[in-house]
């Protein structure tokens, strides 16, 4: 789901961390103590060779996935792709994952939606898949209302977004609007399509799976193609894979640089250790707190608030997320800022990993 998310103006030491889950608990709110179990999840970290993962041995990880990350990439992506859908098929195995992706553009200016999007070809089990996610100007949860004045300017255009990218790949998928939001549906009996990262107008993210592995190749080059050959950020990913042949993997083309990604299961008292282990360009979330808006506020909308401690090199930030603001918007910043005792502003997520 689309999100709000504020983040702390500075940076602060792991000892205000732990001051700040003390100012929770002191109104009632329940933030993680010290010794209880949570998630902690890494991304990002750059890694010389895949082995380095041994360096986080110490904790329980699930969701271990190496990404390549070329920069300023200028390549043929069918030729990517097709380098790592060989190495796939030949150590695919039970709960093994491989995706590249790469940004595609459309050459047409929109209102509410950038003309830029990123897509995925990837490759799983017995079946092929692509995904497509759209960026929009801002992010509108579901349940906003606070651009209804424009809801027929999003719809429309994302009806046409959606039918724009659709024609081009050659997908057997019809856009349609349906109670205020575009929804997409298949007449492909073989194919099996999923709709995510919903805002209020609809999903901003369709992926269509496929049994033929061989499915999207040609397509998923032409769409790369649509952003004129200009440099851009590549990333592949690959989850479920043993040493050796994630090895096999590094020889699919020149130039990537290793970063890890996972989740691990430790102890608020893990986050300055593992902050100092992926350094100096990783980064680590956890939750601290999940709150009900309305326990603080009985007579506003509820939402949900975390509130989640983001380590990097130089110490640690705090953000807020919220499914929906609670209060009018030039009132969200005092709030935060009441409630957690330091200034937050508002900084989304970027759209694309």
């Amino acid at each position: 789901m689309r999100e709000r998310r504020w983040e702390s103006n500075k940076t602060f030491s792991f000892e205000d961390v732990l001051k700040l889950g003390e100012r929770l608990d002191r109104l009632g709110l329940k933030p993680a103590t010290t010794e209880k179990e949570i998630i902690i999840y890494i991304e990002e970290w750059t890694v010389p060779a895949p082995g380095k993962i041994s360096r986080l041995s110490a904790w329980p990880k699930e969701d271990v996935t190496l990404v390549h990350v070329r920069e300023n990439w200028t390549g043929d992506f069918f030729l990517l792709a097709g380098a790592y859908h060989t190495l796939y098929q030949r150590h695919k195995g039970s709960g093994t994952y491989c995706s590249v992706s790469h940004p595609w553009n459309l050459h047409e200016r929109f209102t509410a939606h950038h003309p830029n999007g990123m897509f995925w070809i990837g490759f799983r089990d017995l079946h092929s898949f692509i995904r497509v996610r759209l960026h929009t100007t801002e992010v509108i949860t579901p349940d906003e209302t606070r651009a209804d004045d424009r809801r027929e300017v999003w719809i429309e255009e994302r009806r046409r977004v959606f039918q724009s990218v659709i024609a081009f790949l050659e997908l057997p998928i019809e856009p349609e609007i349906k109670n205020g939001k575009v929804t997409l549906r298949t007449t492909e009996e073989d194919a099996a399509l999923f709709c995510s990262w919903p805002d209020a107008f609809g999903p901003c993210q369709f992926e269509y799976n496929f049994p033929d592995a061989f499915e999207f190749l040609v397509p998923a080059g032409r769409l790369a193609a649509t952003g004129g050959g200009e440099p851009a950020t590549v990333r592949a990913y690959l989850t479920g894979f043993s040493e050796p042949a994630l090895r096999e993997f590094e020889t699919t083309a020149p130039g990537a640089r290793y970063a890890y990604r996972c989740s691990i299961h430790g102890q608020l008292l893990d986050l300055p250790e593992l902050s100092s282990v992926i350094r100096p360009d990783g980064r680590l979330y956890t939750t601290l707190c999940e709150i009900q808006t309305q326990e603080l506020y009985p007579n506003t909308r509820n939402a949900w608030l975390i509130v989640g401690v983001v380590g990097m090199a130089g110490g640690f930030k705090i953000e807020a997320r919220l499914n929906r603001a609670p209060l009018p918007e030039n009132e969200m910043d005092g709030w935060l800022e009441t409630l957690l005792g330091f200034p937050m502003a508002y900084a989304p997520l970027p759209p694309f990993p």
